[in-house]
């Protein structure tokens, strides 16, 4: 490998067209080679349908195959845990769907892995790669602001669909695992340190499975944070996330997809403004991150270390509204 990156996919997952295929189709560095899925037949319907080459019926053969330098792991979530140790035995790469591990005790022993190897092992936040997501960071560090006040983020979007795997105890899910990892990894993004969780009320979709999720937040410098998750509640579809302070108020519609619609403004006390960005899909950017750190080692932003502060404050409110931490898939 010296001049592009093969990657080959963990699962026949629907994510995965969006999240890498279609986005390595436009990159003269990525070139997605590999598929492998519970059984070879359901990875070759897949690879046939996506135009991929080589056909893998486990996830052990696609790690040993010599031609695959990286890994996507869009798997449920307790299975990114084991997966992702299992390529960075194998010496690939990963790009690993949020949330990164079913819980902070386990990202700890990824990172650790992760760290250990050299390797490249990226928390797939695809809104954080977003020109969007660049210019709220920018516009935070900048102290344009004043002083924060309170910061806040709602990922909610409907899916009544209750069969789904994001329903599903044994396998990691819940509202604050799949929305609800977005919406604390903005607030700290805006609050601009670990926060505490204060309190967490979940509306349950059963006794451990959280449909919904509102968590309160105190940041080390005083000021506080709210975070907001849904699959299927009274917040049917609200896409946010708002940082007030002293000076001004900054705001961003649709940080999750902005390439669809966004919207950015920030109102100071003495001027106005509105910007949006281009229509890029936030995948692409961070499909340019991940080979950038592979080829040529450049930092981002979205490391294994991060995820370990990002799954610590999602246990920290699982324990505040009384649920049990996720544990990761056996």
């Amino acid at each position: 490998m010296t001049d592009h990156v093969r990657i080959g996919v963990l699962g026949a997952a629907m994510i995965a067209p969006s999240a890498v295929i279609r986005p390595a189709r436009s990159s003269t560095v990525a070139e997605v080679v590999a598929v492998a899925a519970r059984s070879a037949d359901r990875a070759k319907t897949f690879a046939d349908k996506h135009g991929i080459a080589r056909v893998h019926g486990s996830y052990e053969d696609l790690l040993a195959d010599p031609a695959v330098d990286a890994v996507y792991n869009p798997l449920p979530n307790g299975l990114h845990g084991k997966w992702t140790l299992a390529a960075l035995e194998a010496g690939k790469h990963v790009l690993c769907e949020k949330p990164f591990t079913a819980n902070a005790a386990e990202a700890e022993t990824v990172a650790a892995a992760a760290n250990a190897s050299g390797l490249v092992v990226m928390e797939a936040f695809h809104y954080r790669y977003h020109p969007l997501a660049q210019r709220v960071a920018e516009i935070v560090a900048s102290g344009v602001l004043g002083p924060l006040r309170h910061v806040e983020a709602s990922v909610c979007f409907p899916l009544p669909v209750f069969s789904n795997i994001r329903y599903d105890y044994p396998l990691a899910g819940g509202a604050m695992m799949d929305a609800g990892c977005y919406a604390v990894h903005m607030a700290r993004l805006l609050g601009g340190e670990e926060p505490e969780v204060r309190s967490a009320h979940a509306v349950l979709r059963t006794p451990d499975i959280d449909r919904a999720m509102r968590a309160t937040l105190r940041f080390p410098s005083g000021h506080t944070g709210s975070v907001h998750a849904s699959l299927w509640s009274a917040a049917v579809l609200k896409l946010s996330m708002k940082a007030i302070g002293e000076n001004g108020v900054l705001s961003v519609f649709n940080p999750l997809g902005p390439h669809t619609f966004h919207r950015l403004s920030l109102r100071l006390k003495n001027r106005r403004s509105t910007e949006t960005f281009g229509r890029r899909p936030t995948y692409a950017y961070q499909l340019d991150a991940f080979t950038d750190a592979v080829l040529h080692g450049k930092p981002f932003p979205t490391t294994a270390d991060d995820a370990v502060r990002n799954m610590t404050v999602i246990d920290s409110i699982y324990r505040a509204a009384g649920l049990p931490l996720r544990r990761p898939t056996t």
